[in-house]
C-alpha cells in the first residue's frame, strides 16, 4: 500500500470514514430502535388513559397546548415542576457553569439565554472564550507535557525500554490515570450522591462531560432536596471538574497522537515528499533516548595507554 498515490490514499481515508459512520448507525439503530418504539406506545397509552379519565373536563387540544408551552419553557432551563423553591437558572453558580460550558464546548443544554440580548452576548461571548479557553490549553499543554515526557524518558532509561514501548506505556498509563481521577472517581462519588441512579449511568455522565458530547439526556441535578449551600458547592464543584478534566483529556489525547505508531498512520496518509522538521525532531528526541539507555563503550587501548 506503499505505492499509493495521495489521491488514493485521501480516497481510502474517506471510504474508512464513511464505513466507520454507516457502522455505528446501523448498530445504534439495532439497539435504540426497540426501546424508543416501547416508550412511545407507553407515552400514548398513558396520554390515551388520561383523555378517557379527564378528557369531558378538558377542551379539545387544551392538553396538547399546555405540554407544548411545558416543553418550549423546558427547552430553555425553565420548569414549573416541584414547589419552586429550588435555585433560579441565573444565580451566580448556575451562571458560572454556563459560562464554564461556552468556553469548554460542552453545554449540557439544561440552559439557554431567552432575551435577543442575552442570545447576542453569548455569541460574542463564546467567540472570545473560545480563544482564549484554547490559548490557556495551549500554555498549559507547552509546561505539561514536558514534564510529562520526563518522566516517560526516565521510565524507559531505569527499565531499559526501547522507545516505542515506553511512549505506549506511557500513554496508556495516562489514559488509566485520568479515567480513574476523572471518570471513575466522579462516577462512584456521583453514584453515592444520586441514590436511585446506576454507576453505568454516572460513568455516561462524566464520560460525555469529559468529551463535550453532552447529548443533554443527563443534566446535573437541580437540588431538589438539598440544602442551597450544598447545592452550589456541587455546581462549584462540576465547574473546576469541567476545566480539569478537559485539560487532562487533552493532555491524554495529545499523549496518544504522539505515538509511532500513530504518527505513522499519519504519514502513510501524508504526500510522499521530505520529512517535516517536527517529524526530525521527533526521531532526533528518539535516538537520544535510545543511545542513552546503551551501556557506556569500554575505552579502546590507546585511550588506556
Amino acid at each position: 500500500m506503499g505505492d499509493l498515490r495521495p489521491w488514493a490514499r485521501y480516497g481510502l481515508l474517506v471510504v474508512g470514514h464513511l464505513l466507520v459512520l454507516g457502522l455505528g448507525a446501523a448498530v445504534f439503530q439495532a439497539l435504540e430502535g426497540p426501546p424508543t418504539r416501547q416508550l412511545q406506545a407507553k407515552l400514548r397509552a398513558e396520554l390515551a388513559t388520561f383523555q378517557a379519565d379527564y378528557g369531558a373536563c378538558l377542551p379539545p387540544g387544551a392538553l396538547e397546548g399546555l405540554l407544548g408551552t411545558a416543553l418550549a419553557a423546558q427547552a430553555h432551563g425553565v420548569s414549573s415542576l416541584g414547589n419552586g423553591s429550588e435555585a433560579g437558572n441565573w444565580d451566580l453558580p448556575s451562571a458560572l457553569l454556563f459560562t464554564a460550558g461556552i468556553i469548554t464546548t460542552t453545554g449540557y443544554g439544561n440552559t439557554a439565554p431567552l432575551s435577543s440580548g442575552g442570545k447576542v452576548f453569548c455569541m460574542v461571548y463564546a467567540t472570545l472564550g473560545l480563544l482564549a479557553s484554547l490559548a490557556l490549553v495551549a500554555v498549559l499543554r507547552h509546561y505539561l507535557l514536558p514534564v510529562l515526557s520526563r518522566l516517560g524518558d526516565w521510565a524507559a532509561v531505569c527499565c531499559r525500554l526501547a522507545p516505542a514501548r515506553a511512549a505506549l506505556l506511557q500513554a496508556a498509563g495516562l489514559g488509566l490515570l485520568v479515567s480513574g481521577i476523572f471518570v471513575l472517581l466522579p462516577a462512584l462519588v456521583l453514584w453515592q450522591l444520586q441514590g436511585d441512579g446506576s454507576l453505568l449511568r454516572a460513568i455516561y455522565f462524566c464520560f460525555h462531560s469529559l468529551t463535550t458530547i453532552s447529548f443533554g439526556d443527563l443534566l446535573p441535578g437541580h437540588g431538589r432536596g438539598l440544602h442551597p449551600a450544598v447545592y452550589h458547592f456541587g455546581q462549584l464543584a462540576l465547574l473546576g471538574y469541567m476545566l480539569l478534566g478537559l485539560l487532562a483529556m487533552l493532555l491524554a489525547v495529545e499523549t496518544l497522537v504522539e505515538l509511532p505508531q500513530v504518527r505513522a498512520i499519519v504519514r502513510f496518509f501524508e504526500s510522499s515528499g521530505p520529512s517535516i522538521s517536527e517529524d526530525q525532531g521527533g526521531i532526533v528526541g528518539q535516538d537520544g533516548l535510545a543511545l542513552s539507555t546503551l551501556p557506556p563503550a569500554a575505552p579502546s587501548l590507546e585511550q588506556a595507554c
